[in-house]
């Protein structure tokens, strides 16, 4: 299997057969409370880093800002461009490297699009580049999963069936990473996936952050944005400004 397995992964039709019913409403709702909350001014420059399909990128343009999608799964971009509406734009590019220098007012990275490099000092390379990819009043938002709550709450495993295909998922800690399995049967055929995600807390982030240039200004531990607490909220939302 790919050391990289997001290339494996997100490049395949099963990836998009699983995700098929995230909620779009919450995706779109947590944008509304996030850029009120910034106060993010009509006609802004926004880079949203590991877009996915592009469901976050393309409801900022909607709200009238100059939005750029990219990520490093090509089907990903493919189907992000087929919704493509005015102020966007999507491109196939990998986020440990710089897009365009000071070439944003905001760099969104959002639903868990993080801790994805075995190294930890890739995925420091990531918050530099999102530094070095924002002007000099810039802020970026970093969108985790709180791995003080999830770990003691992980499935160990569930088996799903959509459109005629069977994923058999599991799910473990190894100490450093938290990790699902997936096993998929399409037409008596077997392949397995995997996602891997580093168990960053609130601290190592911090740290991490700080080595790339980068302060935190807010933490939020879910989507209304109320406060973050360690062992009870759903998520690790940070707001960031250079330094």
């Amino acid at each position: 299997m790919n050391k990289d397995w997001f290339i494996d992964w997100f490049n395949t039709s099963y990836y998009h057969t699983l995700y098929q019913h995230r909620d779009e409403s919450e995706a779109c709702r947590f944008i509304d409370i996030l850029c009120a909350h910034l106060k993010i001014e009509s006609g802004a420059k926004i880079l949203d880093l590991a877009c996915g399909k592009g469901r976050h990128t393309i409801h900022l343009a909607k709200k009238g800002y100059q939005t750029t999608g990219v990520d490093l799964a090509e089907e990903s971009i493919n189907k992000a461009k087929e919704n493509a509406v005015v102020n966007v734009s999507f491109d196939v590019h990998d986020m440990r490297e710089t897009y365009i220098k000071n070439g944003f007012d905001y760099v969104f990275n959002l639903f868990t699009s993080f801790g994805y490099f075995e190294d930890k000092n890739e995925n420091v390379e990531v918050l530099k580049a999102a530094a070095v990819n924002l002007n000099v009043k810039g802020v970026f938002v970093l969108d985790f999963l709180n791995v003080k709550k999830v770990i003691p709450n992980l499935v160990p495993s569930e088996i799903k069936k959509l459109d005629g295909i069977k994923f058999d998922i599991k799910r473990t800690f190894n100490g450093r990473h938290i990790i699902k399995d997936i096993i998929v049967t399409d037409a008596e055929q077997e392949h397995h996936f995997q996602e891997r995600v580093s168990a960053f807390d609130l601290i190592t982030i911090q740290e991490m952050a700080s080595t790339a240039g980068l302060q935190i200004v807010d933490v939020f531990g879910d989507y209304d944005l109320n406060e973050f607490n360690a062992p009870n909220s759903d998520r690790l939302i940070l707001v960031m400004r250079t330094f």
